[in-house]
């Protein structure tokens, strides 16, 4: 794959395609196919990343610990790029609307950033045994990439957080992957392998990373919730970068 630089004049070319970029040092060009073209303009380098997003939703704070876990295990694998994403409350006023940028935290995920990812890993906190309603939101407004079959071969994975150890979590994580087969996605789970699921007292399933929050939603990450969430992200690098080969 032929990359070149022009870093005068900001540009990059990728295969015969360019893309601008604006840092005067280090700016991201955007993705081409499905990897992500990072550019540092004092020594012409291009350097090819496979962006792996991370889209969550979280009140409590469980949710988006976890989040950062699976992020960190991605970004230890050379060659990929955890993309920490979040996604709007849904109002129960039809008329209200959710600024264009959250007032803290991760943005906001957008259709094309999803398009473009080498992988997704999708977290929601239980919500009945059920995903969250801004999770299943958003997954509703991807019919364009259904349509196209934008996602079809890519892999992904889930996780959830819950207040109680019985609280839906694994019932939570099955509601999350039926939309991501619909669009063909590969899915990825923890297995046993990981020793942290065999002797875990909080979270962590087979089905994905899981984190216990209790009442107040003041537990942090237990030893083993941040070790299976941290396995995770490094699993779903690899296999993206196995089937981006």
């Amino acid at each position: 794959m032929g990359v070149s630089t022009n870093a005068g004049n900001k540009q990059v070319s990728m295969n015969g395609v360019e893309v601008a970029f604006q840092s005067e040092n280090v700016g991201v060009t955007g993705c081409i196919g499905d990897g992500t073209i990072a550019v540092n303009s004092q020594n012409k380098e291009a350097i090819m990343s496979l962006p792996i997003l991370v889209v969550y939703y979280s009140l409590g704070g469980g949710t988006r610990h976890l989040a950062d876990e699976i992020a960190r295990g991605i970004d230890s694998i050379d060659g990929c790029e955890a993309w920490l994403r979040t996604v709007p409350k849904v109002s129960a006023v039809s008329e209200a609307t959710a600024p264009q940028i959250p007032p803290q935290g991760a943005p906001y995920v957008t259709l094309d950033e999803l398009q473009c990812c080498g992988a997704l890993a999708l977290g929601s906190p239980t919500r009945f045994g059920n995903m969250a309603a801004p999770v299943k939101y958003f997954l509703d407004g991807t019919s364009s990439l259904w349509l196209s079959g934008s996602l079809i071969g890519k892999p992904a994975c889930v996780f959830t957080s819950s207040n109680t150890q019985h609280g839906g979590q694994e019932s939570t994580l099955l509601s999350m992957m039926l939309p991501l087969l619909h669009h063909g996605m590969l899915l990825c789970g923890i297995p046993f392998s990981e020793a942290g699921l065999a002797h875990t007292q909080s979270g962590g399933t087979p089905y994905g990373a899981s984190h216990v929050a209790g009442a107040d939603n003041q537990a942090k990450l237990s030893r083993d919730e941040a070790a299976l969430a941290f396995a995770q992200g490094q699993r779903l690098a690899k296999s993206a970068l196995k089937l981006n080969r």
